[in-house]
C-alpha cells in the first residue's frame, strides 16, 4: 500500500477536532482517516503548530510552502508526490490512493447515511 502523508495547517491539537468551535469537515476527515487505517492504509499526519520540523525537512512540502504559503494547506502527499492541496481528501480519494479494495457502500462516509444502509 502507498504511504499517504497529510500536512495540516496549524491546528489546536493533532486532529483539529477539539475546542468549542469544531469544524465538521475535520470531524468527517478524522473518521475517514480512522476507517482507512483500519483497512490497512499507511497514513502519517503532521500539524504545522506541533511538528514544524516535518514541514521544514521535507523538500516537497518546503517548496510548496515557499510558493503557496501556509494558507494553502492542507497538503497531501502520496508516495512523496503532491496528490492534493487546499482541502482534505474524501474517503473515495483515500481509498484509491491507499489501494484499499472496497465496495461502493463501504467507501461512503459514515455521515449522511440513509436508514437501513450498511454505512451507518
Amino acid at each position: 500500500m502507498a504511504t499517504i502523508q497529510i500536512f495540516d495547517p496549524a491546528l489546536c491539537c493533532s486532529t483539529g477536532v477539539c475546542g468549542v468551535d469544531v469544524d465538521q469537515q475535520l470531524v468527517s476527515f478524522s473518521a475517514d482517516l480512522e476507517w482507512a487505517r483500519k483497512n490497512g492504509a499507511q497514513i502519517e499526519r503532521f500539524n504545522l503548530a506541533q511538528q514544524p520540523m516535518a514541514f521544514a525537512e521535507n523538500a516537497v512540502v518546503k517548496k510548496f510552502l515557499e510558493r503557496s504559503g501556509a494558507e494553502s494547506l492542507p497538503l497531501i502527499l502520496v508516495e512523496g508526490e503532491v496528490a492534493l492541496a487546499g482541502r482534505y481528501p474524501n474517503r473515495g480519494e483515500l481509498t484509491r490512493w491507499a489501494g484499499i479494495s472496497a465496495s461502493a457502500d463501504e467507501s461512503k462516509p459514515a455521515t449522511g447515511c440513509c436508514s437501513g444502509s450498511r454505512c451507518c
